[in-house]
């Protein structure tokens, strides 16, 4: 029985990750048919605007078409991503580390599918009022999921919650 709570868990998982992806694909797809060529739509004015930007490089356009470094960070976050999800319990204590690894994932894998398809990522949610850089759906992905992570290890669990984490028992070099 717990094997198949377990196979479940990680068909959920990608189906998740799956729609995630779409969604942030579906969002750069519209940006691209109304924002590309054309002025800022104007939401609050002053304040929040769709424009759109071909962005070459990592997070506020730091290291410029560096594509095979970022893709090689993505296979990294998805194997460590993967890593630490099979060891998480299935149990709904651990749900919000299992949400926050899933949408790491589809964030870096929404921006990588535009890296390898388009050689930039598309980005167009514009924060005019405090000038922060313009970003996308897949980005709010990993910022979101990476603060509650660091939430939830602070402020939720306790160490003892997160030994899953290290070593299984009987695994070290003494024997213990």
């Amino acid at each position: 029985m717990k094997k198949k709570n377990g196979r479940k868990s990680y068909i959920m998982a990608v189906i998740l990750v799956i729609a995630a992806v779409l969604l942030d694909q579906y969002t750069k797809y519209l940006a691209v048919l109304y924002l590309k060529d054309g002025p800022a739509l104007v939401l609050w004015n002053r304040v929040f605007e769709l424009t759109y930007l071909e962005n070459r490089g990592a997070a506020f356009g730091l290291l410029q078409n560096q594509q095979i470094f970022f893709v090689c960070i993505a296979v990294v976050i998805f194997a460590f991503v993967a890593y630490c999800y099979v060891r998480i319990p299935k149990t709904s204590r651990y749900l919000p580390l299992r949400l926050c690894g899933i949408f790491i994932v589809a964030g870096a894998a929404g921006n990588l599918i535009d890296r390898i398809r388009l050689g930039y990522v598309v980005d167009f949610f514009y924060f005019r009022l405090i000038d922060f850089p313009v970003f996308n759906v897949a980005d709010i992905y990993v910022t979101v999921s990476f603060a509650v992570l660091i939430l939830l290890i602070f402020f939720f669990y306790k160490e003892e919650d997160l030994q899953f984490l290290g070593r299984k028992k009987g695994a070290g070099t003494d024997g213990k």
